[in-house]
């Protein structure tokens, strides 16, 4: 029997065309960050709004309005995130976008066009702020763990690209007509906004969402198709166990919504803590100064360094090419060389980076002030490659599955509000302590290194299952997170259920079978496989997991805390117990 398919795709071409969708969204994004940046100094744009000629403070309010829009946006997924699913959440969010750029290029002389650009920019990040909450969690869901890094690491890298489109459409423009100057590039959103619409109608839902709200037939066909495993064999069946066995555990299964008061949980689950890792990661990359480069680039270089517009357009695009370049390198190295490095190479690298720009300033003279040039190429260099797409890609991963969309949403308002205040911001920093600016973000990157090295575990080539162990495993053994991360091995699907009875994350002191209800529902072969798996992974058959693994010593007790020995399934009642 053939494995289920979406839009005539199953296995790995399905998942590829999920990552294509998804990395399109991103690539929305990058445009936008940086469509601005060679618009809002244009003597064209200027003479249709002159509230912004030569006004920094309405110019960085007309760019930052935007972040509060998708602040909005990702507020909005805090609280409807779960009901909506991530597949409907990226469609009506794509379509809000679209209202959003009709209203913006639509503005006339004679309408309070400035006010209708401004309402057009608000909309738009709406719709941007509730895509961003929800890829990168629709992505993580419909990945497995040896590529889900690299996928999401894909789409942080693709705002670079979009970026880069955007700088040379900027360019180019700026030798056309006065209209379109500034109409054609944010017109050209709409491109991006159908490519993600029309596909993502006919795509997959997420499992572990349909599993969430009880829909297993749904979610049995999607795991299949993504997989590419007959429906109802037995990998499919114990995929899907396991998924429903972790909601379970953070008391998940069969809730609607998620409340909100559950992200602010500790004991064995962690909700708390890993909500703050997720947006702390967030907070770091726009507190870094990524976005006073990104979209004050060409202002920068026209105001510190001297250049005028038109140069400043051009090595800004150039600028563009070598933070898309940059941008591809995490794709390669992020399972090889994991988070935390990634992390703090960054840190390090965009800290000295910003010492090199304000000590070429200080002096004032021009020649000097060139040197500073080298100082924001290797900025963006290092923040492509390691700040760029890390934020993205851990909030997904390092959050458990009831409160990931909940906490991606917070880590998302928490990136745009900063977003906002960063943008915001700039342009008033550089007209008044011009070098300064530079120094306080050098100084601010220095001190990301010692809350990562301290706080971060590492998550790279663990399943997101294998991460609620990672958290419980610290805390039941009162050791640190970044400790229990080194020190936990790499487990099979089957070894996960053993942890998790050792760790207390589900009980077994009735005994049984995993997701039996489900298995009720199904009729599915699904206790004997678990049984033979269970068996296995507790070293009572010659097909041990624990003896097939090269340097895996025996596995840890079955026997739950309270003397039982039972199945990974059997613990839901000790599911409210691990949020406490």
């Amino acid at each position: 029997m053939a494995p289920p398919k979406f839009m005539g795709l199953s296995g790995r071409p399905l998942s590829l065309m999920v990552s294509a969708v998804a990395t399109t969204g991103f690539l929305l994004f990058g445009y936008d960050q940086g469509v601005m940046s060679g618009i809002i100094t244009a003597p064209a744009f200027n003479d249709m709004f002159p509230q912004t000629k030569d006004n920094s403070t309405m110019q960085g309010f007309v760019t930052a309005i935007y972040e509060i829009g998708c602040l909005a946006g990702a507020m909005t997924m805090l609280w409807i995130g779960d009901l909506l699913g991530r597949r409907r959440a990226i469609i009506i969010g794509a379509t809000i976008m679209l209202a959003g750029v009709i209203l913006q290029v639509t503005a006339m002389r004679n309408s309070s066009p400035l006010a209708q650009l401004i309402v057009g920019r608000v909309v738009m990040g709406v719709g941007n702020g509730m895509n961003t909450s929800t890829i990168p969690t629709y992505q993580a869901e419909c990945s497995k763990t040896s590529n889900r890094g690299l996928l999401i690491c894909i789409e942080g890298g693709v705002i670079a690209f979009g970026t880069l489109i955007a700088y040379w459409i900027d360019y180019g423009a700026s030798y056309g007509p006065d209209d379109l100057v500034w109409r054609f590039p944010i017109a050209f959103q709409v491109i991006f906004a159908v490519l993600i619409i029309f596909p993502m109608m006919f795509l997959p839902e997420s499992p572990r969402w349909l599993l969430s709200h009880q829909r297993t037939a749904e979610a049995d066909r999607v795991i299949a198709a993504i997989r590419g495993y007959e429906e109802g064999s037995p990998e499919a069946v114990l995929e899907r166990n396991l998924i429903v066995d972790s909601l379970r555990a953070s008391g998940g299964y069969g809730q609607k919504s998620t409340p909100v008061k559950a992200l602010f949980t500790n004991g064995k689950t962690q909700h708390f803590r890993r909500m703050l890792l997720g947006s702390s990661s967030q907070f770091f990359q726009q507190v870094g100064g990524c976005n006073a480069v990104i979209y004050y680039f060409p202002i920068l270089f026209e105001k510190s360094i001297g250049e005028t517009h038109n140069m400043a357009l051009l090595l800004g695009g150039v600028n563009m090419v070598v933070y898309s370049i940059f941008a591809t390198t995490s794709w390669f190295i992020v399972e090889r060389v994991g988070r935390r490095k990634m992390f703090l190479i960054g840190s390090v690298g965009q800290s000295l980076s910003m010492v090199i720009t304000f000590a070429c300033l200080i002096d004032g003279k021009q020649m000097s002030a060139r040197g500073a040039a080298v100082g924001l190429f290797t900025y963006i260099a290092f923040f492509g490659a390691t700040w760029l797409p890390l934020p993205w890609l851990y909030p997904a991963e390092v959050n458990p599955i009831k409160t990931r969309a909940k906490a991606n949403a917070v880590s998302t308002c928490v990136n745009w509000l900063f977003n906002f205040v960063i943008v915001m911001v700039t342009p008033i920093m550089v007209s008044n302590i011009g070098w300064g600016t530079y120094l306080f973000f050098a100084a601010t990157n220095a001190c990301f290194i010692p809350v990562i090295y301290f706080f971060y575990p590492e998550t790279a080539k663990r399943s997101l299952e294998e991460i609620d162990i990672i958290f419980a495993k610290g805390h039941c053994e009162k050791m640190s997170y970044v400790r229990a991360a080194k020190e936990l091995p790499h487990l099979q699907p089957e070894e996960i259920e053993v942890y998790a009875r050792k760790y207390g994350l589900v009980g077994g002191g009735q005994g049984g079978d995993s997701a039996t209800d489900v298995d009720r529902e199904e009729g599915a072969n699904t206790r004997d496989v678990e049984k033979n798996f269970s068996e296995g992974s507790s070293g009572n058959t010659t097909n041990s997991s624990d003896d097939a693994l090269p340097g895996r010593g025996p596995g840890p007790s079955v026997v739950d805390e309270r003397g039982g020995e039972g199945g990974f399934g059997d613990g839901v009642n000790a599911s409210s117990k691990a949020d406490n």
